[in-house]
């Protein structure tokens, strides 16, 4: 019984996809890391600056002060606005990375055809020229 589990679990794990999942789960994590700095680092900064160092996230409408005995009750929009601000940003600086990444991509596929359109395609062997004629011959003969 114990067998019989490893032995699919095996089955399991070297299939492809699986371990496709694995790669893309460790790259998008580390693409997450690279996202995040460029948001963090470069980007707020300026969006700091121009909105003139706004905190959106303090920003709440109070339905209950606090109290010595209970906390206050406020709807605190501010964090919806950075949240869909942080998301936003997020999402171009993504939307730009992927952009370049295809540019990228397409460029060097078309160097490869243009590569591939200049190659002239290899001149046949005087025995395959050969072997073709006879080919031909026999399917002349055979067809009268």
């Amino acid at each position: 019984m114990k067998a019989k589990v490893i032995g699919e679990f095996k089955k399991f794990i070297a299939r492809g996809n699986v371990i496709d999942l694995a790669v893309g789960v460790i790259i998008g994590s580390a693409f997450t890391a690279i996202t995040n700095s460029v948001v963090n680092d470069i980007i707020m900064p300026i969006v700091g600056i121009l909105t003139g160092g706004v905190d959106f996230s303090d920003m709440r409408i109070v339905l209950k002060p606090a109290t010595e005995t209970a906390a206050e009750v406020a709807i605190r929009y501010g964090a919806l606005i950075n949240s869909v601000l942080n998301f936003l940003i997020v999402s171009i600086v993504i939307f730009c990375m992927i952009k370049s990444i295809n540019t990228l991509k397409d460029k060097t596929k078309k160097e490869e055809e243009e590569a591939e359109k200049s190659n002239v395609p290899p001149k046949k062997a005087d025995d395959v020229l050969l072997l073709e004629e006879i080919r031909d011959l026999l399917k002349e003969k055979n067809k009268n």
